[in-house]
């Protein structure tokens, strides 16, 4: 996800195709600061005019929802958790606590070890998996449970991950093994039991049976079109049924099954790949692969996991051709090709090998968010490849749903059923405001003719999905993040978080000019000095998936601040509810409010990051907008774009803000609606290895500050939301 200061592999741009795009517009050059006090910043200013848009449909837009029942909450810049009056909040369950009896308590100094058997780091997308009185699997549940959650990376500056260390950490090659241990170990997934005690307080079950990690370490199977395909042999699995790990996990997803299911997202940064692979591998299709993926010969990793040594766990980090095989079958060439998947994982039974569906692609995966479920009809998996001008896509089994399945004994034979076999789509938005659904297979002629890759089969779509979305000519957007589906008219929301690479007048091949779906390319001054462009603020795409691969869609909210030009502040927002950079998105099922997380880099000079209650409408239910500049030769352009209804009090609450430099991620809720989790991920990340020494220097010392655990070291952490009268939350 996007972080406050990210490393570049984590808002990256490989996509260098050629796909077809709209006319350039002219950036909106326009300082925040500036105009507040009056003034326009250098360049020209966008204007804008609207036309009506007939309404998609009479129904009332918030049918289904309750209303927002509490008083919007300001920006805070203080490092600690602000939630809205008449709430509380408990931190329940942070890195390094420990999920066994014999793992010793959590010391928060460096010295700490076992990560394996400890909460992983930078808490992220979480999932609830309800727990009967007597430890059987509920789907109504509600003060006893599993938290599914994910542990995508680390804090780190350079190459250590420093506050995991006495000393920071080494910050030059070569690691040492201690260090590079600690840092395998705390990637992954944890499943952990929770439970509302007596006096209504929530906390984890430290020594519970159901308990237990999946690191960059864990055996794994590799499942669907994939299983047993070249490009997937390595000297760990020659057979290329096994992969080893699961890295950078992201989003999640629940499954109508009770599953969890989890994605892996920037895993390509971890790899190292030397100068001269290029022509160790022949300069063959592998190596047109590689670079598409972000991994060109020298390319360096983010850790360094590889310099620790010969140990087999180390050396898989250096994704070169070394052996003398052909088919990689004594080396590790192939190993990044074993991650990027969406990872099926049974929360209830720890014995049960979790599955990396290859049939949902592969790319930088964040949720997996089903459509609505109807009996004898098939199951769509909705997902967004988070990268700047990547896509969007959408998985829809070939099986039929059978309610029966939502109680099968075997839950893991259940999504081999629905995730193994399917058709894969990406998305392509048209100026009108429609879109077309295209599938991906080598019956595809666009799939099929395209010369810059030959695809082999279905298995080679599925291990080089990005390639497949430039073929097949799909939309670039602004970093599809999570998405979501509305519980009542099953439309599909996508957070796009932002993208430094929209511009009017694009040059080379990352940059990119607006267009209806990403309509916006301005400038913005943060801190009033720093100029931030393209579109930094992000936006939230609505999605009507009307069947026949056929779609509509509008923009639901655009990121902004409030005081900025109507040409940027498009929805419409007040300062209780402006924001910047929406990355996680989720329904409740209880109340169908919409949750919106963000991830800024933008905007944290005013505000830290943020939790906010929605209640959406449909598509159409605003109006057709047209935003007009001028391009750098004078001439002057226009994009129409759909705008969702504006934003109101009554429609959007600002509920929650964070801690200095975290990003707020990862929502799930009891089946009532009444105690929410969310995860505080990477707290203080700005903090310089410098200082490690000297808590006083740290930007955050959350959640030490409030109360939790030893220690001053900024720890990311789950905490669950109570409403004080025991009522739902938000309504």
């Amino acid at each position: 996800m996007n972080q406050p200061t990210p490393p570049a592999f984590d808002d990256e741009d490989n996509n260098t195709s050629a796909n077809p795009h709209f006319d350039s517009l002219l950036a909106a050059r326009i300082s925040r600061r500036n105009f507040m006090g009056g003034a326009v910043g250098t360049g020209a200013m966008a204007v804008f005019g609207s036309l009506s848009l007939p309404a998609m449909a009479a129904a009332d837009h918030k049918a289904g929802v309750s209303k927002l029942g509490f008083k919007a909450i300001g920006k805070s810049l203080a490092d600690k958790v602000v939630v809205a009056d008449g709430y509380t909040y408990t931190i329940i369950y942070a890195l390094g606590d420990p999920l066994n009896a014999s793992t010793p308590a959590y010391k928060n100094d460096g010295t700490d070890t076992d990560y394996e058997n400890r909460a992983g780091d930078h808490h992220d997308g979480m999932e609830w998996f309800g727990l009967s009185g007597d430890g059987k699997p509920s789907w109504t549940a509600t003060e006893r449970g599993l938290l599914g959650m994910n542990h995508e990376a680390t804090t780190d500056s350079k190459l250590s991950s420093f506050f995991l260390h006495a000393d920071g950490g080494k910050m030059s090659l070569p690691r040492p093994a201690s260090e590079v241990d600690k840092e395998l170990a705390i990637h992954g997934v944890s499943v952990v039991e929770v439970r509302k005690a007596r006096g209504s307080k929530w906390a984890y079950v430290p020594a519970s049976p159901f308990n237990f990690r999946l690191t960059t370490q864990t055996e794994l199977e590799i499942a669907g079109p994939a299983r047993g395909d070249a490009q997937l042999v390595t000297k760990y699995s020659p057979d290329a049924l096994r992969a080893r790990g699961t890295l950078n996990n992201c989003g999640t997803g629940r499954t109508p099954w009770g599953t969890l299911l989890t994605g892996e997202e920037n895993w390509n940064g971890y790899f190292a790949r030397a100068k001269g692979d290029d022509a160790a591998r022949g300069n063959d299709k592998s190596v047109f692969a590689l670079k598409r993926y972000g991994r060109a010969e020298g390319s360096a990793s983010r850790h360094g996991w590889e310099s620790a040594g010969n140990e087999d766990k180390y050396v898989r980090w250096s994704n070169n051709k070394t052996g003398t095989s052909a088919d990689g079958s004594d080396d590790y060439r192939n190993e990044m090709n074993t991650f990027g998947y969406v990872v099926e994982i049974d929360p209830y039974d720890r014995t049960k090998k979790a599955k990396k569906r290859t049939a949902l692609g592969r790319f930088a995966h964040e949720s997996a968010a089903f459509g609505k479920v109807a009996a004898g009809q098939p199951l769509t998996v909705y997902m967004g490849d988070d990268a700047r001008n990547e896509y969007i896509y959408k998985f829809v089994s070939n099986a039929n749903w059978n309610p029966a399945d939502a109680n099968a004994a075997d839950r893991l034979a259940v999504g081999a059923k629905y995730l193994d076999d399917g058709k894969l789509f990406v998305a392509r938005f048209n100026a009108d405001g429609t879109g077309e659904w295209l599938e991906l297979n080598t019956s595809n002629p666009a799939l099929a003719g395209y010369s810059a890759y030959r695809f082999a089969n279905q298995a080679d779509i599925c291990i080089n999905t990005r390639i497949a979305g430039d073929a097949a000519g799909a939309t670039k957007m602004d970093r599809p993040e999570w998405c979501a589906v509305h519980p009542v008219t099953g439309e599909v929301y996508y957070t796009l978080t932002n993208n430094n690479n929209r511009s009017v007048n694009p040059s080379g091949t990352s940059q990119l000019a607006p267009d209806s779906a990403n309509p916006r390319a301005y400038t913005d001054v943060k801190d009033t000095a720093t100029l931030q462009s393209g579109n930094p603020n992000g936006h939230i795409l609505r999605i009507r998936d009307d069947g026949n691969n056929r779609l509509s869609w509008d923009v639901y909210l655009f990121g902004a601040e409030a005081g900025a030009p109507r040409s940027i502040n498009l929805s419409g927002l007040t300062p209780d509810q402006d924001f910047s950079s929406p990355d996680g998105i989720a329904f409740s099922q209880a109340t169908g409010i919409c949750w919106i997380q963000t991830d800024d880099s933008a905007y944290t000079d005013v505000s830290n990051c943020m939790l906010l209650a929605a209640t959406p409408g449909k598509v159409g239910d605003g109006e057709k907008k047209t935003l007009s500049y001028k391009k750098a030769d004078g001439s002057t352009l226009s994009v129409d774009t759909f705008v969702g209804a504006q934003a109101t009090d009554k429609t959007l609450k600002r509920f929650l803000v964070g801690p200095v430099d975290c990003e707020i991620t990862g929502l799930c809720e009891t089946p009532d609606g009444k105690a929410l989790f969310i995860n505080i991920q990477h707290p203080g990340e700005t903090t310089s290895p410098a200082n490690i020494a000297d808590p006083a220097k740290y930007t955050s010392q959350w959640p030490a500050n409030a109360g939790y655990g030893p220690g001053k070291r900024p720890r990311s952490a789950t905490i669950v939301i109570t409403k004080k009268d025991g009522g739902r939350i938000g309504s």
